[in-house]
């Protein structure tokens, strides 16, 4: 069974990016993220992940076929 919560170093992994990206992409709202515990750690839900990924792909086809003559 798959965690339902990773860290942003998973989230770094999966998307090849580094920690700066991955906090930005938290910060900025684009990848929906929860603080937990007293220091504030956060955590996204791998659904969340995996539908930022899908929005990300859908972006990826608008923009191409855009760029079609």
């Amino acid at each position: 069974m798959s965690p339902r919560f990773l860290t942003l170093e998973d989230v770094q992994e999966v998307l090849n990016i580094s920690s700066q990206q991955a906090y930005a992409l938290v910060r900025s709202g684009d990848l929906p993220a929860i603080q937990v515990g007293g220091r504030g750690i956060w955590r996204v839900e791998a659904s969340e992940l995996e539908d930022y990924i899908a929005r990300q792909y859908e972006a990826s086809r608008q923009r191409a076929s855009q760029a079609r003559p």
